[in-house]
Parts: structure tokens; C-alpha cells; sequence
């Protein structure tokens, strides 16, 4: 096995089992590991530190995967971490009416690079990393043996495979394929799924607790859900009472598919509060014209993939914010969010705090709102707590 030897002092992070090894923190590859080929990392002295598996065309040179110098990485290694995995998501989901959750949370399961979602009868797996693409094919068997969906769909992000030197992948690896839309059920609502094409794996299925607590907060007020994607909000929303709701996003796909949600729902609604504009467009109007809302959600994409946009990034979330809080009425509430993991939850709430500044607005934080238990933050992997949301009273 390759050996891969880390510089003085860069061993630190890696012995509190944080799972990535940067390639600036080696020193010295023994060997010829060819991507996801299983590695030993070891420190300046020559001393074990973790297995894990190797790229040389990512920055994130080596995720590690196991701290016990005996243990094997092998077949039989991946079947029991899936396993393990899945079985922990039936305590964790005991309290929940919904059949579409997540089985696998990469880096927070430790299973670096594997992303698996279930959506009623089908199953999508992102492999992210070419360690991951090595063993897909073990991978997909286990799922298969565990769930017994009636398919399993791949759809591995092109531009993260992309670092990693592979190839797009998008196709079925089990089973049946998924139709064009998949209906899931969520604390007693219906929702179309577009596993092929639509955003992340198809659905937000990290926000479903937020969506609960939103839908506590939204009886009798008019509501503005801007990125509203496929309507999770917007259908709780409206399923509580409120007063309106006001869903807003670019895409008409999205919007097409937020129409039937409230369809298949029984949910009636106005075509005139289904907006196809820009966010940010749609804000400054909104603010210009008078027009005020009592409950605004601001739930936008990943703006900070990584600190190399995180300026840009703080500049989107503050202008947004500011907006938000222009058009709410007095004591109006605000839910914000960002998903972007290079923003800490403690930098988020500071642009959050400079957007009440120059909005000349006070603001009481009555909420912290994170990812669904589902989506565990491993404490030694902070950048696993990548949403972070603030329910915010603005005076």
C-alpha cells in the first residue's frame, strides 16, 4: 500500500479525525497511487495516522476513512460503514411521517464522498470522488440488499466529479428507472419529485424540520417564499392558513412542478402569486412599490461553494437580507438561511446583523434552524453544518 507522508505539524487535524488531507500538507508520496487507490497516511516521523483514500487531481488530496491502524479497507469495510449508516436513520426518523430522507450524509457518516438519498420506492446515489467510484458497484449491491427499492437512479454532481477527474455520470444502476416525477410524502403532504433533473437529488429534503417550524409561524400573515424551487414552504404555508403566499423563483420547471404540489394537495392558490423573476429583481420591486408582506423565507443556493467566494458571497446574502426586512411589516418575521458551508453559522448571523443596520431596522433572532437530523454535522468535520437559519422578529 502507498504510503503518504504529511509535513511537521500537518498531522494535527487529521488525528482529531477531521476527514480531509490537503495537498499542501504532504510532504512526500511513497509509491504510486493512482486515483482512489486506499492510502496510508502517516506523520513527518513516519508515524500511523489514518487510512483513506488518494486523488492527486484534487485539492482534497486524501479523505480519510478509518483511524485503526489494523482495520482493512476493503469489500467487506464499505458494505458494513452503508450499513451502519442506514441503520441509523430508523431512530432517527421514528418521529417523522415522511418516506423520503437521507441514508448516507458523506463526510457526516463517514463515508467521504457518498451521497444517498431515498425517495419512496427509489433511491439516487451521488459518487462524488473517484475513492467512491471505485467501489459503486459494492455500494449499489448493498443498497440494494438493505432497501429493496424498486430502483436506484445515479446522478453524481458533473461539476464536484469534475475536481475529482471524472466524468459526469447520470443513470440507473438498479431496477426500474424513476418516471419523470416521483410522488414522497412528508409530515402528512404530497410532493412530485424530479429525480433525473431537479435540484440537488430532487428535493430539499434538509429543510423538512425548518418547513415544520415555518408552518407554525404562518397562520392568518402574508407570506413572500422567495427561491421557492418546487413549493415545500409555499405548500406548508398554505396547508397552516396563511392569509397568501407569494412563491417566487427563476425557474419555470420548478414552478410547473409547484403547481401540481398544490394539486395533488387540494390546495387552492393564485396563478398571479406563482412569480417567475430574479430574486433580487423581484425584492427592490416589491420595496419600491410599497408592496409589504407580514412573513418573508429566504432560502437561496449555495453562494459560497468555498472561501474563494465567500466575499461575494457575504455581499449577496447581507443585499437580500436588507431587502427582505424593507418589505416586512412591523414585527413581520424573517427566515433566512444559507447553505453555503464555507459561511459559519457565526459569520451568517453577522451579515445578517449588518443587514438590519443599514435597513435601520431592530431584530430579535427567536430561532436557530439547522439541517434535518437525517443530515448529521459530525463534530470533528465542522464544514458537515452547512445550513444555518435565523427565524428573526424585525421590529
Amino acid at each position: 500500500m502507498s504510503i503518504i507522508r504529511l509535513k511537521p505539524g500537518r498531522q494535527k487535524l487529521a488525528r482529531k479525525h477531521h476527514p480531509w488531507v490537503f495537498s499542501g500538507a504532504i510532504a512526500a508520496v511513497e509509491g504510486k497511487p493512482q486515483p482512489g487507490d486506499v492510502v496510508t497516511v502517516q506523520d513527518a516521523n513516519g508515524m500511523f495516522v489514518a487510512h483513506g483514500y488518494y486523488n492527486r487531481k484534487s485539492q482534497i488530496a486524501v479523505r480519510l476513512l478509518d483511524w485503526d491502524e489494523s482495520q482493512v479497507i476493503d469489500e467487506a469495510w464499505w458494505r458494513a460503514c452503508i450499513k451502519e449508516a442506514v441503520g441509523r436513520r430508523n431512530t432517527l426518523l421514528e418521529q417523522v411521517e415522511t418516506d423520503a430522507y437521507r441514508l448516507v450524509h458523506a463526510e457526516a457518516d463517514f463515508l467521504p464522498g457518498l451521497i444517498v438519498d431515498k425517495y419512496a420506492d427509489f433511491v439516487v446515489v451521488q459518487a462524488l470522488t473517484a475513492g467512491v467510484e471505485r467501489v459503486k458497484a459494492i455500494i449499489v449491491d448493498e443498497l440494494v440488499s438493505l432497501v429493496q427499492p424498486a430502483g436506484i437512479y445515479e446522478r453524481s454532481d458533473p461539476s464536484v466529479r469534475e475536481v475529482e477527474g471524472l466524468a459526469p455520470a447520470a443513470a440507473t444502476r438498479f431496477g426500474e428507472t424513476p418516471p419523470d416525477t416521483v410522488e414522497i410524502k412528508e409530515n402528512n403532504l404530497r410532493f412530485l419529485v424530479d429525480l433525473k433533473a431537479g435540484q440537488k437529488t430532487g428535493f430539499f429534503l434538509d429543510q423538512r424540520e425548518n418547513r415544520k417550524v415555518a408552518a407554525g409561524l404562518v397562520e392568518g400573515r402574508h407570506v413572500l417564499d422567495c427561491f421557492c424551487y418546487t413549493g415545500g414552504f409555499s405548500v406548508y404555508a398554505r396547508a397552516a392558513g396563511a392569509a397568501s403566499v407569494t412563491s417566487a423563483d427563476t425557474s419555470e420547471s420548478a414552478l410547473v412542478l409547484l403547481r401540481k404540489n398544490f394539486e395533488i394537495n387540494e390546495i387552492p392558490f393564485e396563478e398571479s402569486d406563482l412569480v417567475k423573476d430574479d430574486v433580487s429583481h423581484l425584492l427592490r420591486h416589491y420595496r419600491d412599490t410599497g408592496r409589504k408582506f407580514d412573513l418573508v423565507i429566504l432560502d437561496p443556493p449555495k453562494l459560497a461553494p468555498n472561501k474563494v467566494h465567500l466575499e461575494k458571497a457575504q455581499r449577496a446574502y447581507k443585499d437580500m437580507n436588507l431587502l427582505a426586512m424593507k418589505i416586512l411589516n412591523p414585527n413581520g418575521i424573517l427566515l433566512t438561511f444559507s447553505c453555503s458551508g464555507a459561511v459559519t453559522p457565526e459569520r451568517f448571523q453577522q451579515v445578517v446583523a449588518w443587514a438590519t443596520v443599514d435597513a435601520g431596522r431592530e431584530v430579535q433572532i427567536t430561532g436557530h434552524l439547522s439541517q434535518a437530523p437525517d443530515h448529521p454535522i459530525r463534530l470533528s468535520f465542522p464544514e458537515s453544518h452547512y445550513l444555518k437559519g435565523l427565524v428573526c422578529r424585525v421590529i
